[in-house]
């Protein structure tokens, strides 16, 4: 059985004692060992990073930006390898695994931009013969903490701005599946990037809490659920850090009586089924507007959930694969059966699907579930799973106000064909992404990602402008040359 370690300084290390596995979840068995870092090897990630700081710092942002140019080379030479080992270990069906490599290398692009990013502001002669300009000069060493979900995407939200930016990584994947990210840092070690600019140090809590407290670690980003953003940015902000932690979501969908419905059912399907239903960004609830609308919606979504595929990732004519792990599978099959007690409709039942030849894998078929309230624990909590809940509502006001109401800002969207409800909708409300007819408004790689509420702990969004803010620090210049033979008295005034 392959071991994976740790990527220190250039070199792949594998010394620490405790051990984990590390399970393909279509089959349920352990496919690899995962070396577990102590904190003597989280703080030997950070000295290398710290060493290799003043270096790359002082390397000019075109030379940066031409390591990401090569490195986004690198990715899409490997894409189908890279799509291979996400599937191995997280589970998603061949094109989802591309799509998620798409959108990471977009973020790689637009870090190639740096040396426009970077390029600060001047003015000239804001007073007599007083020139004024700010540079953005980075932090240091910089952490990320990524989830299980997006193994390769959400690295690659972080990674290469960070770097761009002048800064020295120490990156901290989700211990479920790592193999994927630890492959694409060996290509931007390959790359060109110098050893100890980036590292990556496999663990649990032990190496979380070495990044989170360590003084020589200035800022750190994360993307999991809301329980540990809240830890993650309430234990950084205390010992001193920049932090931008992403948390959970409860993404809503109002269905309009006026809707294409069945666009409407082709988008839902994607968008609440896809990746399993694992991700910030699924479609989780559709909020029908009227009866009329939600019968139509169920009747629709029924009959296009009964040609859903759900098997393995090397089949890819299936729309999705199994969940992350078992403890996972029983947890999303929890939330089912307590929204049955509840009195919620089962309308189409994932609890007991099986997969030939996969018997002990850890699927979960798609559900919808129709009758859903407000009080039931189904609704109030992130199922992360391919669940579908259906509420019914008499007014899209009704349906906003739902929305407002929950803890969760992540994403939403609305169908209709009416702008001035489209219009309305997007104005008022009160959650950070926001699609008209798109279910998942993910934001391009040159605009920033980021929910309200509960949804995001710290000021900045990920990747994009946003990025270029919370990687750097701004430092604002003011000189003077005053000319030959002309000074200027004492002044005790405050200057203007």
């Amino acid at each position: 059985m392959q071991t994976l370690g740790h990527l220190i300084n250039g070199q792949m290390l594998a010394d620490d004692k405790r051990r984990q596995a590390i399970f393909n979840p279509a089959t349920g068995e352990a496919s690899r060992e995962l070396v577990l870092a102590s904190r003597e090897t989280t703080e030997q990630a950070i000295a290398a990073a710290e060493a290799a700081f003043p270096a790359w710092r002082d390397t000019p942002p075109l030379k940066r930006a031409r390591v990401m140019f090569r490195f986004k080379e690198l990715l899409e030479q490997n894409a189908d390898k890279i799509a291979a080992l996400i599937g191995e270990e997280h589970g998603k069906i061949s094109h989802d695994a591309l799509g998620e490599l798409q959108r990471g290398i977009e973020n790689v692009e637009y870090a190639c931009g740096a040396p426009e990013l970077l390029k600060g502001e001047h003015s000239k002669n804001v007073g007599p013969n007083i020139d004024s300009w700010s540079e953005f000069q980075p932090l240091g060493v910089v952490a990320g903490i990524t989830p299980f979900n997006f193994p390769v995407m959400v690295p690659l939200w972080m990674m290469p701005m960070a770097l761009v930016c002048g800064n020295c990584f120490v990156l901290k994947p989700s211990e479920r599946d790592p193999s994927s990210t630890l492959y694409i840092a060996q290509l931007l070690q390959e790359a060109g990037l110098p050893d100890g600019v980036l590292n990556v140090v496999n663990g649990d809590k032990e190496a979380v809490d070495t990044l989170l407290t360590d003084s020589r670690v200035k800022a750190v980003s994360f993307v999991g659920s809301t329980p540990i953003a809240e830890y993650i940015y309430a234990t950084a902000t205390a010992h001193g850090k920049r932090c931008q932690a992403l948390g959970g979501a409860k993404n809503h969908a109002i269905v309009m009586p006026d809707a294409d419905m069945d666009n409407a059912v082709n988008q839902l399907l994607g968008a609440a089924f896809g990746s399993s239903g694992e991700r910030c960004m699924a479609l989780s609830v559709a909020v029908a507007v009227g009866d009329a609308a939600a019968d139509s919606l169920i009747e629709k979504m029924r009959v296009a959930m009964a040609k859903l595929k759900v098997g393995a990732c090397n089949d890819s004519s299936n729309d999705f694969g199994p969940v992350i792990s078992r403890q996972h599978q029983e947890k999303v099959v929890g939330y089912i059966n307590s929204a049955e007690a509840q009195g919620a409709k089962i309308v189409v039942d994932g609890r007991d699907v099986t997969v030939p030849g996969y018997e002990n894998g850890f699927f979960v078929g798609g559900t919808l579930i129709d009758q859903v309230t407000p009080d039931m624990q189904s609704y109030q909590e992130e199922i992360f799973g391919p669940v579908l809940q259906v509420m019914r509502v008499n007014s899209m006001q009704e349906a906003m106000d739902l929305i407002n109401a929950h803890e969760y800002g992540n994403g939403t969207c609305i169908f209709t064909r009416d702008g001035e409800a489209a219009r309305y909708f997007s104005d008022n409300i009160q959650v950070g992404m926001v699609g008209i007819n798109v279910p998942l408004p993910v934001p391009v790689a040159y605009h920033s990602f980021g929910g309200w509420k509960r949804s995001l702990f710290g000021d900045l969004h990920a990747y994009g402008p946003d990025a270029v803010r919370f990687y750097t620090k701004r430092k604002t210049i003011t000189q003077r040359w005053p000319s030959a033979g002309v000074r200027e008295g004492a002044q005790f005034a405050f200057p203007s």
